[in-house]
């Protein structure tokens, strides 16, 4: 009965990983959707929307759970709100807008790798000797993005194109950070379900947004036309009710199922989704080298899998 359990905990969990990519993948489409608004614009839009809607979902049950968290949960909450949201989504936009949607899907595409080696130093979990095959793939795939990035023509002069490159690394810190913090908060947190974490997390992130407005009006007065705002408005709602509330749901729900060494790879999903969605908004197919990272990483995947089935040995014993 215990496998039949993991079995159906660990299936649950890919879905929701690959569920949560899917929607994720999203953002990368959103700065190019919404191009004549700043970054620091876009991160603003999306996190209000996203703190309007957390406190609208989460009303009902606010007195029950304001009671349950303590000061150590708050400050989790409002440190990971920063780096898996706010100065998140403030680099990844500045990556795609200075360097592309290529090279920035190449940087992020090493997440998986990052957040897995943290994982594989927790207690009981794959030893990296058993997912090194499925790293290697991994980082395959990446460097076949950026490969191909490196074969396009240059959108911008070197120093741009460096900058870009560095907003790219910065969004992989941090959200490598987020992902590792994240996954244990939820670990140790079992009187909160992953869903109202979610929505507690959106909450934070809509207060720290309301802060970078004056930020963002001493930087640059918005100028723009009321078709520009609209579309400013559905994007930035439709990101964060997909991207943020459903998709960020989703993921708590796989970090609470699935060991973080393979929580990190269900961030594959993330590339996936974007590429596709890249490639749609493009208008064309992959090339030989996008086929081949397409290849790589769905390989990497299926390594990333098989590693963490257990040996029948064990199995053997968890039955005895």
């Amino acid at each position: 009965m215990g496998r039949v359990s993991d079995r159906s905990s660990t299936l649950a969990g890919i879905l929701c990983g690959m569920a949560a990519g899917a929607l994720w993948g999203l953002v990368f489409l959103a700065p190019e959707l919404a191009r004549a608004f700043s970054p620091l614009e876009l991160t603003i839009g999306r996190y209000v929307s996203y703190g309007l809607i957390s406190i609208i979902l989460i009303a009902p049950r606010w007195r029950t759970l304001a009671r349950r968290l303590r000061r150590r949960e708050w400050l989790a909450l409002a440190w990971l709100a920063v780096a898996g949201n706010t100065l998140y989504y403030i680099l990844l936009s500045s990556a795609v807008q200075i360097g592309g949607i290529a090279m920035t899907s190449l940087v992020i595409g090493f997440l998986p790798v990052a957040v897995t080696i943290i994982g594989s130093r927790d207690r009981n979990a794959v030893s990296l000797s058993r997912l090194a095959p499925s790293l290697l793939l991994c980082a395959a795939g990446a460097l076949c993005i950026g490969w191909q990035a490196l074969a396009l023509p240059a959108t911008g002069t070197v120093g741009a194109q460096l900058t870009g490159l560095l907003c790219a690394i910065g969004a992989l810190l941090s959200w490598t950070a987020f992902a590792v913090g994240n996954s244990r908060c939820l670990a140790r947190l079992d009187h909160i379900s992953a869903h109202d974490w979610s929505l507690l997390i959106g909450v934070v992130t809509g207060a720290q947004s309301l802060i970078l407005i004056p930020v963002a009006l001493v930087l640059d007065v918005p100028q723009h036309h009321a078709a520009a705002w609209a579309q400013f408005a559905a994007v930035s709602i439709g990101v964060a009710l997909f991207a943020s509330v459903v998709g960020n749901a989703l993921w708590n729900r796989a970090s609470r199922l699935l060991p973080l060494t393979l929580v990190g790879q269900m961030i594959l999903f993330e590339t996936l989704f974007a590429l596709i969605y890249g490639f749609v908004w493009e208008q064309r197919w992959p090339t030989m080298l996008e086929a081949a990272a397409f290849g790589l990483v769905v390989l990497s995947l299926l390594s990333c899998f098989g590693a963490h089935r257990k040996p029948v040995g064990d199995r053997a014993r968890a039955v005895a």
